[in-house]
């Protein structure tokens, strides 16, 4: 591939993309419009935000300016209530004795079936209760289609562990009681046709126990507590802000904390792009091999501790920034990681160095063949280098001889520019306190143990010692 195509395909990557077309779904008889286009992209699990709290807190508050920020994404709402069992003629012959804050109230089987298959990819039709009949019945199924965001929302959605546990995210909006009971009893009277004294016996026989026996206890569970609600504009701005983030992230990030992918952007996909081709030069394959790689490694250094540090400036003024982690060292896997060390050498001025050869045997099996490493790498941070990420026998051989010389887990930062599932299922659970930093997620393995769509085999490519 010449310079001026390299050119192009760069120029052409910068340049503006549209995607995700949609089209107005018809209105299906008995159902009322879907909340959320359908995409025919390839389906992606979707995060999961649970909102609980008392009756009247400002969950649907919460939940509508999370939405209203999330605009550009696709969300919808699945309300807890929509769950209520359809009362028997029996109970709503005693409807003033039963309690509708109680977990038994709820069909909390039917709610996990539909949040399954919103995972899954599937559309589902989800029914309305009737406050005023005590059926789910009575009004059109609402068709929701899968989204990128599931807002579970509801006085005891975290009651239930199985549910608990699909979310990704847990939001408790704790209220004072006395707000939470003016606003019922407006609600109430003006939405579900109750008089006062009628809302003032059931607070008093059901909500205020329900709220101290199942409520309450379930805000242990949360990640984040909102206080005053909706109110509180600052806390839903950092959550909505930490949805995205996430939502930027490959679904294993979502399964793996200590896993990181750069951020994509048409610049890093065009030079993917050109790593990837077969035709690439080799000059041209080791100049944007080394753009990737430089990019990985800074991204890399932003995980490692730092301590603050004042410094003054030459105008006379006080800077107060942080000092660099100073006890590190890198370790490359020969011999494809030593093209890495460039990198961290230009970032890390007087780095020190190690290496380690793992050899290839037969079927998938991995050998400890030679290693050079500093004396007191166990007093260090140490950023393990090895562009491919594939089987993770090599990764899991290397981290062990690490460990072996007594480095601490958490000390050990492994930097590659393209990881396979499979290997990033070996290392992260094997060793789940070090952190790994790439820039792709590749869709998995061939029969060979071959990375795929992968770029070849990297050392040969970089070096310049293929067969071609």
């Amino acid at each position: 591939m010449g310079s001026n195509a390299v050119d192009d395909l760069i120029e052409a990557s910068s340049g503006v993309h549209y995607s995700g077309f949609h089209m107005e779904q018809p209105r299906t008889p008995e159902i009322e419009q879907p909340t959320t286009s359908i995409d025919d992209s390839v389906h992606k699990q979707p995060f999961i935000i649970g909102v609980a709290g008392g009756a009247a807190s400002g969950k649907t508050t919460v939940c509508d300016l999370i939405i209203e920020q999330l605009r550009d994404q696709r969300v919808v709402l699945v309300n807890q209530d929509s769950f209520y069992h359809t009362l028997t003629p029996e109970e709503l012959t005693k409807v003033h004795e039963y309690n509708f804050d109680h977990p038994d109230a709820f069909d909390t089987e039917k709610l996990l079936r539909v949040v399954e298959e919103l995972k899954q990819g599937q559309a589902v039709d989800i029914p309305k209760y009737d406050y005023k009949s005590y059926k789910n019945d009575v009004f059109p199924l609402r068709r929701v289609n899968p989204s990128d965001v599931i807002i579970l929302e509801g006085i005891l959605i975290f009651h239930d562990p199985r549910v608990r546990d699909l979310m990704n995210m847990k939001i408790f909006v704790d209220t004072d009681a006395d707000v939470r009971l003016a606003r019922r009893i407006r609600r109430d009277t003006a939405e579900k046709g109750r008089d006062i004294s009628m809302v003032l016996d059931q607070y008093s026989k059901f909500v205020k126990a329900a709220f101290d026996d199942f409520i309450l206890p379930t805000k242990k569970y949360a990640d984040v507590i909102i206080p005053r609600g909706g109110d509180n504009h600052v806390a839903i701005d950092l959550i909505v802000q930490h949805i995205r983030t996430k939502l930027g992230q490959h679904d294993l990030c979502k399964i793996y904390p200590n896993l990181y992918v750069i951020q994509s952007t048409f610049q890093i996909r065009g030079m993917h792009t050109l790593i990837r081709d077969g035709h690439t030069t080799k000059h041209d394959f080791v100049f944007y091999a080394d753009r990737l790689i430089r990019l990985v490694v800074e991204h890399g250094l932003g995980h490692l501790p730092f301590t603050e540090k004042q410094v003054l400036t030459p105008t006379g003024s006080v800077y107060s920034g942080v000092d660099f982690c100073k006890r590190l060292c890198g370790v490359s896997v020969i011999r494809s990681g030593e093209s890495m060390e460039n990198a961290l050498r230009a970032c890390c001025k007087g780095i020190k160095i190690g290496k380690i050869l793992i050899h290839r045997e037969g079927d998938n099996g991995q050998q400890l063949i030679y290693e050079k490493l500093p004396l007191d790498i166990a007093e260090r941070h140490v950023l393990l280098l090895d562009p491919i990420l594939g089987t993770g026998n090599s990764a899991v051989q290397a981290i062990s001889l690490l460990l072996k010389k007594g480095v601490p887990e958490s000390n050990i930062l492994f930097l590659n520019l393209i990881s396979a599932p499979q290997g990033v299922h070996v290392v992260c659970k094997r060793f789940p306190r070090i952190k790994i930093v790439t820039s792709e997620i590749e869709i998995g393995l061939n029969d060979d143990f071959r990375v795929i769509p992968g770029m070849g085999e990297f050392g040969d490519r970089y070096f310049g010692t293929d067969d071609d």
